[in-house]
Formats: structure tokens, C-alpha cells, sequence
């Protein structure tokens, strides 16, 4: 009775196994390894999509009958262009390519990919045929994402081929996921070679530098193009040089920035862009902190004529004050003072109405903020010149305002206890204040009262002298 390897040609099917395997090695070299003393092989296949593929990472188990619904469930997306490589431990029987070969264990590396190992085992089973070598159609499956069909974990969204991942910690898993993809782009770029769309030279990808939008340059001509415009002060030119995005005015971000030029070039470069946003906001106010004098524009979503136009709070600090007074913050009701608005609504009131100076106040300000501080300027204003009409002359101490109806010119304030003349405003000796009226060559001599006296008539009281 004849045995089953006796059915084949075994030093024929040694030949095939060695012609595949060399077609293999020339093709994926980094996917294979073999113990040829044990007859095991080892395919380690990254998986490489055709182009950046939505990947959604969602907690739970895969429901093949549930549909995909973008939302709380799948809170991590990603869009990646390589995914970490599915291990492949297999046996080859020596009577391969006629009898299929053995997959032993599948698993993903990093456990990326959660999955039940024996629908993948009977979907790359199926793909054998006898006499037909099937390691080569394998490898293909899982580069090209095939098999994650097969699992039922893509699904069309919008068009668009989406992946969905299930893992029981998706923060974790993510950022292993990302790295993967940087690292791979990262190394698939230095590898090729590119046309310098600056000088025309094609030049190998590890000497160039791929921005964000695509373009590709040799990093020579990027350095010189960039450190002129940063020299020269020119902060919006330090972006792609290529036509289509100087027309956009696509300018380049600060990992970019940081990939080309020196940290002494980056400092520079942050400081105009700053120093250009600064220009361009009219709603900005340095910070009143002399140890600061930060930058400080207007809060996002503050309607116009709400009272929290007035409040800034700078982000090096901390310290929240008053746009117009440039006082701590005293919250949205209480009014700043007359005094300490006095130049802006002096200069805001002496424009012409509709010049662009006074449209520029308006925006820093607000419109509907500085005409109530206009209206509140003028009523003080007139109330000021109501007191002088009505009043007499203040008190010299505190400058409180007094209205006499009558009685002697000696007053005493109230507020500061200050002894001062009614009539001229000095000062007056509290000891001795009716001194003031009684010395011959003051102004106020014999003027304790403002009803005429003759002087001839006139005669002090008795112990004045000594008062």
C-alpha cells in the first residue's frame, strides 16, 4: 500500500517550493523568513491601501449584521495610508504546491486588529488551487487590504472607502496606528526619488521635503527660499513655492517651519507672524502690566454693544482688565471712569463722523460701547457746569463742592475737616481762622459776612481778637 507522498514527485514539488520562494524574495524581501531545518516560513505582510483610507476605531465587538454609523460609538478616526503587518506562522507539507499548506497561527502585530483567525484561515484556504502556488496570492491579500473585506470591516461612506476597527481601547491603540504611518511614509518617501519642483532635479526623497499640500522640494532650495523671506521680514511668502498654492497664499505651518530653518530662524519667524496678526486686528490692546505689554485682542463671540467688549485678558499673565480705562476688570456694569476715558472720548469726539479714524476707535472699542460712554460724557459733563453755576467755591482739602445759602464765610468740610474762606478758597488756620478776616491788607478783610457793612459801623465782637 503506497503512502501519500509516494502520489507526487517530491524532489519535483522541492522544486516549485524553491521557484516560489525566490520569486517571492525578489518581489517582498522584507515580508519573508524561513527555518528551512523545520520546514516552517514566516510572512510578515504590512498592509499598504492604495491611497489614505478613513480608519475608525470603535470599542465593542464586530457585529457583521450591524451597519456603520459615524458617532459616539467610533469617537477615534484616523486617515492612514498603512496599517502595521498581519504575522503569518505557516507549515509547508512536502508534497506542496499539490496539497495545500498549513497556516499554524495569524495575528496582528501591536494586537491592532481584533478578529476571528478561522474566517481569515478559510478565506486565504480558498484561494489554493492544486499544483498552484498560493504564498505570492496570500501576501497580495493582505498588502492591499483585501482581506479586511473579507472580514467585513470596510464599508463606502460618501464615496469613500472607510476601514472600522474594533479594540477594546481605542485611545491606546491610536497613536500606535499613527506612528506606524508616520514611520512608513517616512521611510517609503526617502526611498524614491522626486523632481525638485525649484530646480528640476530629481533627487532622492531623504535630501527633500514633502509639505502638507503634497509639493515636493529639495530641501536646499526650500532653506535658501524660506531664510530670505524670513530675513527680509516677508512672514507670508514662507509657504510652497509652487503656483497653485502662492495663489491660494498657503503659507507653511510651524513643523514645517521647524523641519527647514534654524531655532534662532523659527524665533524670527513666529515673532512676525505675531507681530502681522497684531497689525491686522484692530480689537488689540497690550496688556497694562509693565512687566508684560502682551498683545491682547478682543474675546471670539462677544456680540457687538455687550458690555464684555471692554474685557481683555492676556494670555501671558493672566491678568483680565478694561480695554478703555486699562484698569483691573470691574465687570460688565460698573462704569469706568470719566477721567480715565477722557483722551479716547476727546479723540473719538473731535473726528469727523464716517472718517476711517473714527470707524478704526470704533472697532477697537466697539460703536455701541463708545456712544454710551459719549452720552454718559456729556450728561457728567453737563452736570459739572450745572455745580459751577449753583456752587461756590470748593473745598480746597478734598475738592467737595458747596452750595451756601447763608451765614459767615468760614467753612468747615465735612469730608476732610478742612477750615477754609468761602469767598477766596484759602485755607484757613484752624486754631486761628477768623484771622483771615480780621488782618488789614487781605482781600477778605472785614468779609466774615456778605452783606454790606459799613466799616466806620463796624464793630468785632467782643473776645474776637483772641478767637
Amino acid at each position: 500500500m503506497s503512502t501519500e507522498p509516494d502520489k507526487y514527485d517530491l524532489q519535483g514539488c522541492a522544486q516549485l517550493q524553491q521557484e516560489e520562494w525566490e520569486i517571492l524574495e525578489s518581489i517582498h524581501p522584507d515580508c519573508l523568513s524561513r527555518d528551512s531545518s523545520s520546514g516552517f516560513i514566516r510572512l510578515e505582510v504590512p498592509v499598504e491601501l492604495a491611497e489614505s483610507t478613513c480608519v475608525t476605531i470603535q470599542t465593542g465587538q464586530v457585529d457583521p449584521e450591524s451597519s456603520y454609523h459615524p458617532g459616539p460609538s467610533c469617537p477615534k478616526a484616523l486617515s492612514l495610508a498603512s496599517l502595521p503587518p498581519i504575522l503569518l506562522d505557516i507549515s509547508l507539507p512536502p508534497t506542496y504546491p499539490y496539497t495545500p499548506p498549513q497556516i499554524q497561527t495569524i495575528r496582528a502585530t501591536y494586537s491592532w486588529l481584533r478578529f476571528d483567525d478561522s474566517e481569515l484561515r478559510d478565506y486565504l484556504g480558498r484561494k489554493w488551487e492544486k499544483g498552484e502556488g498560493v504564498l505570492y496570492t496570500w501576501v497580495e491579500c493582505i498588502r492591499s487590504g483585501q482581506f479586511l473585506d473579507e472580514l467585513q470591516l470596510t464599508q463606502a461612506e460618501n464615496g469613500r472607502r472607510t476601514i472600522r476597527i474594533h479594540h477594546p481601547m481605542p485611545g491606546l491603540i491610536k497613536p500606535v496606528l499613527e506612528s506606524y504611518n508616520a514611520s512608513t511614509q517616512a521611510a517609503r518617501f526617502s526611498q524614491n526619488s522626486y523632481e525638485c519642483e525649484v530646480c528640476l532635479t530629481s533627487i532622492k526623497g531623504a535630501r527633500c521635503v514633502m509639505l502638507l499640500c503634497g509639493h515636493v522640494f529639495c530641501r536646499s532650495c526650500l532653506e535658501d527660499f524660506w531664510k530670505l523671506c524670513i530675513k527680509e521680514g516677508d512672514v507670508g511668502r514662507v509657504g510652497c513655492p509652487d503656483p497653485g498654492c502662492v495663489k491660494e497664499q498657503r503659507e507653511a505651518n510651524e513643523e514645517e517651519v521647524r523641519r527647514v530653518v534654524t531655532e534662532e530662524e523659527v524665533l524670527r519667524w513666529k515673532w512676525l507672524r505675531a507681530k502681522r496678526a497684531v497689525e491686522k486686528d484692530p480689537t488689540v490692546v497690550h496688556c497694562p502690566m509693565a512687566q508684560c505689554q502682551t498683545p491682547v485682542p478682543r474675546a471670539p463671540n462677544v456680540e457687538e454693544g455687550s458690555p464684555y467688549e471692554r474685557l481683555r485678558t492676556c494670555p501671558e499673565c493672566g491678568f483680565s482688565f478694561c480695554a478703555y480705562c486699562k484698569h483691573a476688570w470691574h465687570g460688565p456694569v460698573a462704569t469706568c471712569p470719566i477721567s480715565a476715558t477722557k483722551a479716547i472720548l476727546t479723540e473719538y469726539m473731535a473726528l469727523p463722523e464716517g472718517s476711517a479714524e473714527r470707524k478704526q476707535l470704533e472697532t477697537l472699542y466697539g460703536r455701541v460701547a463708545l456712544q454710551k460712554l459719549v452720552d454718559q460724557y456729556e450728561h457728567e459733563k453737563k452736570f459739572r457746569e450745572w455745580l459751577a453755576q449753583r456752587m461756590g467755591t470748593p473745598c480746597p482739602g478734598c475738592d467737595l463742592p458747596v452750595e451756601k445759602a447763608s451765614g459767615c464765610n468760614h467753612m468747615t468740610c465735612v469730608r476732610c475737616q478742612q477750615h477754609y474762606c468761602y469767598r477766596c478758597g484759602a485755607k484757613l488756620d484752624k486754631i486761628h481762622p477768623y484771622k483771615h478776616f480780621s488782618t488789614p491788607g487781605i482781600r477778605c478783610f472785614q468779609r466774615l459776612f456778605d452783606e454790606h457793612i459799613d466799616i466806620d459801623e463796624w464793630q468785632p465782637v467782643e473776645g474776637f481778637n483772641v478767637i
